[in-house]
């Protein structure tokens, strides 16, 4: 099969679940779209033969990893450009789709790591240890993270139990812990 049979296949049938883990981090469909788009073009750029379920997981993380370096792209950019003060938009569509628009909102507060542990732990259903590889950082530092983001998230959606990490023991060189 050609990869351009391989990147129709990925797209129609798993498009919209790209889309929709994207939209998780940056909150904005048209930006969602748009990571997507440079995801894809970033994977199939270097694409080698694989089956479909392996380019999915390479897309998704090509997602996360370039999210986080636009990110940091922008924070750089913007130490350097005068800010300039922009009115809150209140959409009133996101408004009326409850509780899915609270968490995405909320999202939006946290930092760039902070939202990249909560979707993968929670989006993905990853452990601490693969959210840990995944971002290369330790397991400790993403315990850490989905801590600080419970703290900014529960004035915003109330108390979050499932964020809690008490309950899941980080596996060292010595053992567990």
């Amino acid at each position: 099969m050609s990869w351009e049979a391989d990147l129709d296949r990925l797209v129609s049938e798993r498009g919209s679940a790209l889309v929709a883990y994207a939209y998780l981090l940056v909150g904005d469909m048209a930006s969602a779209e748009d990571l997507v788009q440079d995801a894809l073009v970033r994977t199939y750029s270097r694409r080698r033969t694989e089956e479909i379920t392996w380019v999915e997981a390479y897309v998704r993380r090509t997602i996360l990893h370039t999210y986080l370096d636009g990110y940091r792209a922008r924070t750089r950019f913007a130490a350097v450009t005068p800010l300039v003060a922009t009115p809150d938009a209140v959409d009133d569509d996101v408004a009326a789709a409850g509780d899915r628009a609270d968490v995405a909102r909320a999202l939006t507060v946290l930092s760039p790591r902070e939202r990249a542990c909560v979707v993968l732990r929670f989006y993905d259903d990853l452990t601490l240890p693969e959210i840990g590889l995944r971002l290369g950082v330790s397991p400790g530092a993403v315990k850490r993270y989905l801590s600080d983001a419970r703290h900014r998230l529960e004035p915003l959606l109330g108390p979050q139990p499932g964020l809690g990490t008490e309950d899941v023991a980080t596996i060292t060189r010595g053992g567990a812990r």
